[in-house]
């Protein structure tokens, strides 16, 4: 599995831990700053962060 697969991956993973309530500090991918970082954005999009 490529890099971009991963990614999407972590920040699907992102998005339904925010849709579930999980905290932020849920992050299972913190041996890897990229794929934290795409959890994160993927968290930050859930319904606690979302404008609407």
């Amino acid at each position: 599995m490529g890099f971009r697969e991963d990614a999407l991956r972590a920040r699907q993973a992102g998005l339904a831990a925010a849709r579930a309530g999980r905290p932020a500090t849920a992050c299972p991918r913190c041996n890897d700053p990229q794929l934290t970082a795409a959890w994160v954005r993927g968290y930050t999009k859930g319904p606690r962060y979302s404008s609407t």
